[in-house]
């Protein structure tokens, strides 16, 4: 019996069904993370908050959330996008971005799409890389998360920030 092609799978049903609540989950956690009070701060909200942003991702891409001098949100964006197993990270760009927004600190994440959350020589060098240009403009790098769909490494929790 041939597929109806104007009816979803029960997968895809399923899928756009967790699609939406992660999206909802999403404006939730920027919500919190803009309003007076609590801070983005918080190891545990900004490893979600990552994990939700990229951790189902297929490809690497590499986001900055931008803070204030309370480590309040300004602003998330995603800087850069590469392959399965990559994305090429350039300082200058989030420092600039950096600037554009009149941050006071910024926290950085990217994924592994192998699921395999230990950050690698390169995540350490760029992490290296970013904390020296941002000082340079006497902006803290406060942590680099690395995130697969169910875990949240955090490399400041490391000693490596």
């Amino acid at each position: 019996m041939p597929v109806d092609a104007g009816v979803a799978s029960s997968e895809e049903v399923t899928r756009a069904r967790d699609d939406r609540a992660i999206a909802r989950a999403l404006r939730i956690l920027e919500r919190r993370a803009c309003a007076p009070g609590p801070t983005f701060g918080d190891v545990a909200t900004c490893g979600a908050f990552f994990r939700l942003r990229l951790g189902n991702e297929t490809r690497e891409h590499f986001e900055a959330a931008f803070l204030d001098a309370q480590h309040r949100l300004i602003a998330v964006e995603r800087l850069f996008s590469g392959s399965v197993d990559g994305a090429e990270v350039r300082p200058r760009i989030v420092v600039q971005r950096a600037l554009a927004l009149n941050a006071a600190a910024v926290m950085v994440a990217h994924n592994h799409p192998s699921g395999h959350s230990e950050p690698s020589t390169a995540d350490r060098a760029v992490t290296v890389q970013l904390t020296s240009a941002l000082r340079l403009v006497e902006i803290r790098l406060l942590d680099h998360f690395v995130v697969t769909a169910s875990q949240a490494v955090s490399m400041a929790a490391r000693g490596l920030v």
